[in-house]
């Protein structure tokens, strides 16, 4: 029986297996490898990694867990989970049965994409959700938002310290008039309209085209679109959720634990909104907490 089987091996989970090895503990780790950012060509903000291509990261990663015996990783998906606490089942789509004291769940989420043509295209490459991830590569261009939600208007205020010259699409959203005005008074262009098309070659943004027959060039388009999990095992399993701006995350207490004893989450999964780098403390920090309510 292992410790820990850590389903998700993107940032979140290599990271938590990475402190449970180094604490001796057996843990393996389940992944499909199609992590949540495999569109962009760069990730950014990770202290020691960046501007390195997401998967050259993760590679190196899996490289270093090499040297922990008690690790094991596994090209699977967990289809199933039973049991409880102390004595988990794992049935995984190589018809493997594994079993474990505690889980970590980290397999993440989908961003859903818009049925507007060249939006998928582009997604990952000049039409981005964070920019903390990105801004620093465009500051002082052209940037888009496509609204959203109320949660949009926060962003605007987040834009100004990469660029001056930001343009908000309403996409058939009702922004109020109170909203408008604020918008207005820091200098933000608001265009009407619902998006039919991003015009883009090779996933390079050119302009964005409306049913009004209007067509504004950019250099970036921030976006947020919904996401879901990339898996129903949180459902099965009745876990708790919360619902977010862009869409379901598990609900976490300050432990990392869902609402089942002896099942953890991070990354995405627990916060959609998370960057590479909050995915892998929260990962680090679920393992840690995994690892000490074990503790006799």
């Amino acid at each position: 029986m292992d410790d820990v089987i850590i389903i998700g091996g993107s940032f979140a989970g290599l990271a938590g297996a990475l402190q449970l090895g180094r604490a001796r503990r057996q843990v393996t780790v389940l992944d499909t490898g199609l992590p949540r950012n495999r569109f962009a060509g760069h990730s950014h903000g990770l202290l020691g990694h960046d501007h390195k291509p997401p998967q050259d990261i993760l590679a190196a990663a899996r490289e270093q867990l090499a040297r922990y015996p008690t690790v094991k990783l596994v090209n699977a998906r967990a289809d199933a989970i039973t049991g409880a606490a102390d004595d988990f089942t794992v049935s995984t789509s190589d018809g493997q049965s594994l079993k474990a004291r505690r889980l970590l769940l980290s397999y993440g989420v989908s961003d859903q994409m818009p049925a507007i043509p060249g939006f998928a295209e582009c997604w990952g490459k000049s039409i981005v959700p964070c920019p903390y991830c990105d801004g620093f590569e465009v500051a002082g261009q052209h940037w888009g938002l496509l609204w959203s939600g109320p949660h949009s208007q926060h962003a605007v205020s987040l834009y100004h310290d990469w660029t001056d010259r930001l343009t908000v699409f309403a996409d058939g959203h009702d922004i109020a008039p109170d909203i408008r005005a604020d918008l207005i008074a820091r200098n933000v262009d608001i265009v009407d309209g619902k998006l039919v098309e991003i015009a883009q070659q090779g996933g390079r943004l050119a302009t964005v085209n409306l049913d009004t027959g209007r067509n504004v060039a950019l250099d970036v388009l921030f976006a947020h679109p919904r996401n879901r999990p990339s898996s129903g095992l949180h459902e099965a399993l009745r876990l708790a959720t919360l619902d977010t701006p862009v869409g379901i995350a598990l609900k976490v207490d300050d432990r990392r634990e869902t609402s089942v004893p002896g099942i953890y989450a991070a990354g995405d999964l627990a916060n959609p909104m998370a960057s590479v780098t909050l995915a892998s403390s929260h990962g680090a920090m679920a393992a840690i907490f995994a690892q000490q309510s074990m503790l006799a």
